[in-house]
């Protein structure tokens, strides 16, 4: 019944930006915690962000100072947005969400290229 939709994928230039939206529909309440994991064809899926409830946020690695997680809690909505994007970036994006059951979206696919 829960299901997560993200959006805003698509094709940008090294440097750029994008940001992308996971939405959540059929619960009620919140989730304990949403974020965004990512996965490159031939490599493990790894943590982007993640954002709990009240506001604690965890970042990988390769992503602290240029990916910025933010939460909508009345909308029950995540964002990631991505500035300075590099082609190592380019995987397709699944935002995940916890309550504590955990649920997956469909996956929105970035590629950085120039």
């Amino acid at each position: 019944q829960v299901q997560l939709v993200e959006s805003g994928g698509g094709l940008v230039q090294p440097g750029g930006s994008l940001r992308l939206s996971c939405a959540a529909s059929g619960i009620l309440g919140r989730f304990y915690v949403m974020g965004w994991y990512r996965q490159a064809p031939g490599k493990q899926r790894e943590l982007v962000a993640t954002m709990t409830r009240g506001g604690i946020t965890d970042y990988g690695d390769s992503v602290k100072g240029r990916f910025t997680i933010s939460r909508d809690n009345v909308k029950n909505t995540v964002y990631l947005q991505m500035n300075n994007l590099k082609s190592e970036d380019t995987a397709d994006y699944y935002c995940d969400a916890r309550d504590p059951s955990e649920y997956w979206g469909q996956g929105t696919q970035v590629t950085v290229s120039s």
